[in-house]
């Protein structure tokens, strides 16, 4: 796969990746963190707000291989 291609496929995951990320975040947070305290809430939104960041590096990583000779 090419490089430009790569690059394609990669904004598409990321852009999918994001968007159920939040949504699922969102969700647990509403239902299992809501109203049990401001710091409970602050550390999840913070562990949850940077917990998408990995795999954000691997699709970035996987997205910038060079192209095969």
């Amino acid at each position: 796969m090419k490089l430009r291609t790569r690059k394609a496929v990669g904004i598409l995951l990321t852009l999918a990746y994001l968007v159920v990320y939040c949504l699922v975040g969102m969700a647990i947070g509403g239902v299992f963190i809501l109203g049990k305290g401001q710091l409970a809430e602050i550390s999840f939104y913070v562990i949850v707000g940077l917990g998408w960041l990995p795999i954000e590096m691997a699709i970035i990583k996987w997205m910038s291989k060079p192209d095969p000779a």
